[in-house]
């Protein structure tokens, strides 16, 4: 996200850790005005949030985009499903991978690409508490081995 002309608004931190992270894809989010304005303040959450495709089109669900504090009236609903702009041709390749097993499409992060909003997606498989473990451990071995060689400088 260090592209010119690119300001992230928020990040999904825990997708990595609670998912195996496949192919990414860039989708186009349609807002009404007071959301825009909210996602410039940063007031994004995409925890817990998915996307899934209904009746040929993708919809980003349970994404949290705060009201507007400045809008008294005409507010926008903060949990409303919000529709992604995709082509069709990559619309049924992900409704073909996501009817396989295990499988769903995670948002990592919400931002502004040139004026537009957009949203990067990834085709996810859910990590077992096993796995997690597993990249715990591992995480903390690379911690202790950076610690050893800068005690060694």
């Amino acid at each position: 996200m260090a592209e010119q002309g690119i300001k992230l608004v928020a990040k999904n931190k825990k997708a990595r850790f609670n998912y195996e992270l496949g192919d990414r894809l860039e989708a186009g989010l349609v807002l009404s005005g007071t959301e825009v304005k909210s996602l410039r303040l940063g007031k994004a959450n995409l925890t817990d949030s998915y996307a899934k495709i209904k009746d040929g089109e993708a919809w980003l669900i349970s994404c949290h985009i705060s009201a507007y504090p400045f809008a008294h009236y005409d507010n926008h609903d903060p949990e409303r499903p919000r529709k992604l702009l995709l082509h069709g041709r990559e619309i049924r390749r992900l409704d073909a991978k996501l009817s396989e097993q295990g499988y769903s499409l995670i948002p990592l992060a919400i931002y502004f690409k040139n004026g537009k909003a957009k949203v990067e997606l990834a085709l996810a498989k859910g990590k077992k508490l096993f796995d997690k473990r597993q990249a715990i451990k591992e995480r903390e071995q690379n911690r202790d081995v950076a610690r050893a060689m800068r005690r060694e400088r």
